[in-house]
């Protein structure tokens, strides 16, 4: 990279963090936009709808608004199902880019360039890799102190249920050196008693997965309860036994013996793949091995939380398995394989089962896999649940979380610009 390159990157990062300290989240586009004609770049800000179907533009203030991009059929879907760059020519030249915190995808920046030649500049990558990376960082962190970014990404109302749920869940993707992890719940909107949480301390990936009883606000709080226990007696160092003990305790205590919480609790050993749950009353997890699933865990039984009269913590069974390099656990309430069809047939276990298989051999990562799944769960009713739906997946130890880092590798060859305007597109909503 030349010095006069040099001199021109580090002006558009003092822009951006600058600018940024003060900003509010809705004027994060503008202060992308404001960093990028430092490097001679036209920059966009789409960001991903909750049920990650559309990628819905975030104009500056003052431009034109445009119609989102559809993730599954167009270049910029392309860029966030893959999370890699796609280089686009037609009116202008420029690139697609991936926008992560982390590993999880928020969306993409559509870079349209003043000069095309840069884009066989061998630092350009580098250019915009870092601007990508620190864009999705300052979204994330800006978001908490704000809707505007928000209310982009809604396309219906919510429900107070599923607001309150949201604000509980983490991230719906994460990764370490040797783990991925990746959740999804539906319907986005309107979900109410589904919950999941996972966490890594000391080389320990403690995952856990609740389905609460009832569809409604009332669900929502005892699923809201056992997640918030489930969170202290980790925070507090608890083993399993003594978690799903005290799950048991307080569920049963919000529930009056009415209502209960099915679950699994687990945690995986980084360094070994060593792999101990506890299930009360759930569907088994699965194990996928070199792309096809091998084994339900059966193990680790204890009934389901919030019954009356449960007061060992010895009755919590804990389960082992030892897992293999790349091997996937697979996490799932029944609103998966209980979606039933107009003809009444269900989803079922043989569906999931060849989806994820399918998916293993396209050789998808684990975030654009549980996607996938969740929308032909939801295809397959009609697209309306009658019951929540969520996927928990757990990866360990097969150098997926590399993968999984938005780069520039230059293979991608330049594409035709897909049409700006998708069938069904909408007005931005600001």
């Amino acid at each position: 990279m030349a010095a006069s390159d040099d001199v021109r990157v580090l002006t558009a990062l003092r822009t951006l963090l600058d600018r940024a300290h003060l900003a509010s989240p809705g004027q994060l586009p503008d202060v992308l936009a404001l960093a990028g004609r430092e490097l001679g770049w036209e920059v966009l800000l789409h960001l991903v709808d909750h049920e990650q179907r559309v990628l819905l533009p975030v104009p500056p203030a003052g431009a034109e608004a445009t119609r989102p991009q559809a993730v599954d059929t167009t270049l910029a879907g392309r860029c966030f199902r893959d999370v890699e760059p796609v280089k686009w020519s037609g009116v202008g030249q420029g690139v697609w880019l991936a926008v992560l915190d982390g590993t999880d995808r928020l969306g993409v920046l559509r870079i349209a360039l003043t000069d095309p030649a840069e884009l066989d500049d061998p630092g350009f990558g580098d250019r915009c890799r870092l601007f990508a990376h620190l864009a999705g960082h300052l979204i994330t962190a800006k978001s908490s102190y704000g809707d505007a970014l928000t209310r982009v990404q809604r396309r219906q109302h919510r429900t107070v249920a599923s607001e309150l749920l949201w604000q509980l869940l983490p991230p719906l993707t994460f990764a370490c050196e040797g783990l991925v992890v990746a959740g999804v719940l539906q319907p986005a909107y309107a979900v109410a008693a589904d919950a999941f949480d996972y966490s890594v301390v000391d080389d320990v990936a403690h995952l856990a997965l609740f389905d609460a009883t009832g569809h409604d606000l009332a669900g929502t709080l005892l699923a809201a309860v056992a997640l918030s226990t489930y969170r202290n007696r980790r925070r507090e160092g608890a083993g399993l036994r003594e978690t799903a003990f005290e799950i048991d305790r307080y569920v049963a205590e919000q529930g009056g013996g009415e209502k209960f919480v099915t679950g699994v609790l687990g945690q995986l050993d980084l360094g070994t793949g060593r792999f101990r749950y506890v299930n009360a009353g759930h569907l088994a997890p699965l194990v996928m091995r070199r792309g096809k699933v091998v084994k339900e865990l059966t193990g680790g039984h204890r009934v389901l939380f919030g019954l009356p009269g449960v007061e060992d913590p010895v009755e919590a069974r804990v389960g082992e398995e030892v897992l293999e390099p790349d091997d996937w656990v697979v996490l799932h309430t029944d609103g998966i394989v209980e979606a039933r069809g107009a003809d009444g047939e269900l989803f079922g276990l043989e569906r999931l089962t060849d989806h994820l298989e399918r998916s293993a051999s396209a050789a998808r990562p684990a975030p654009e896999t549980v996607r996938r799944i969740v929308h032909a769960v939801l295809a397959h009713q009609g697209g309306v649940l009658q019951d929540d739906a969520t996927l928990l997946v757990a990866q360990w130890a097969g150098g997926a979380e590399r993968r999984m880092q938005s780069g520039w590798t230059g293979a991608v060859e330049p594409q035709q610009l897909a049409p700006p305007h998708p069938p069904g597109g909408e007005p931005l909503r600001r």
